[in-house]
């Protein structure tokens, strides 16, 4: 039985994104310890605040203080948490409607356990003790007897030193399976070779092999040995470089064309100035001792390949 590949996979980045007048009103009342909604047309209070109306779509600016209190509409036990969550012991997700809101705001309960926790009862938000003007200026919702309240003044929404702008750091971790067809193309790329499926209906030849033709939706299992050498159908040129990848930029990414291969791949271009790269160079694989890919591409010295013979791979 072959080897089943696995990898562990992290895709991570830092979101910035600046605030418009509500949302940074919001995210400075945290700071500050006051929660903010905004009023619609038609009357209803929505916590966290919108800048234009879900109904109407009319820019909405009534800005509104809402309570500290209020009530869990729904809920899920998180018995694991998560690096990086609210809470490092298990919590309850939960959906609170403020007092004086309309809407529910999701955040992290803290409870001893499920049985502490019903739809319907009373919380209220547990502050953190350093507030920079976010959503986890709210540390969590702790349980809290007390009656609901109506909504409080209307807000202006100013304040010293507002917030303009927050940075989000998104994280996904994930064990990636390449399956049969690309666990053989890897299998081969660490001899050096590259192979791809023969579509059995339309007869095109894709590189990397997904198991199965994306235009005839049969399944493919007829090895094709392509390259080494291709044509550069299309590039860009990069210009800002990556957080832990090693190479100077301007560097060239392309879509090489494989000799007998109907899908182009990705590749970088190197051994050649990045302004001199263009469509139709022909290049084949650099490979360095050890790697399972090939390195770069570089130029064969061919003449450029005629249009003709990859315009259909653009």
């Amino acid at each position: 039985m072959p080897e089943v590949l696995r990898a562990p996979l992290v895709v991570e980045f830092p979101f910035t994104r600046s605030l418009g007048p509500v949302q940074s009103a919001f995210l400075t009342g945290l700071r500050e310890r006051t929660v903010l909604g905004v009023r619609t047309g038609d009357g209803r209070i929505l916590v966290p605040p919108v800048e234009y109306d879900p109904v109407t779509a009319d820019e909405i600016r009534d800005l509104v203080e809402v309570g500290v209190t209020g009530t869990v509409t729904t809920w899920a036990w998180n018995q694991h948490p998560r690096p990086h969550q609210p809470l490092t012991t298990p919590f309850a997700w939960v959906l609170v409607r403020l007092d004086g809101a309309d809407t529910s705001l999701l955040h992290v309960l803290d409870a001893s356990g499920p049985d502490a926790v019903r739809t319907g009862m009373r919380v209220r938000i547990r502050w953190a003790a350093e507030r920079t003007g976010a959503i986890t200026d709210i540390a969590c919702f702790e349980p809290y007897e007390s009656e609901p309240a109506g909504p409080g003044p209307a807000h202006s929404g100013d304040f010293t030193q507002p917030v303009t702008g927050i940075v989000a750091a998104a994280r996904l971790d994930y064990t990636y399976s390449p399956g049969r067809a690309q666990s053989a193309h890897l299998a081969a790329l660490a001899q050096r070779r590259t192979i791809g499926e023969r579509c059995p209906s339309c007869r095109k030849v894709y590189v990397p092999p997904r198991g199965a033709c994306p235009t005839c939706g049969v399944a493919t299992d007829e090895q094709v040995e392509v390259g080494p050498r291709g044509t550069v159908t299309t590039f860009c040129i990069v210009n800002i470089k990556a957080r832990g990848l090693d190479i100077e930029v301007p560097y060239v990414y392309a879509h090489i064309a494989l000799d007998g291969a109907d899908l182009a791949l990705h590749g970088r271009i190197g051994g050649i100035p990045y302004d001199q790269v263009r469509m139709g160079l022909r290049v084949e694989p650099v490979w360095t001792e050890g790697a399972r890919h090939p390195d770069h591409y570089r130029p064969t010295g061919e003449p450029d390949a005629d249009y003709d013979t990859y315009k259909e791979l653009l």
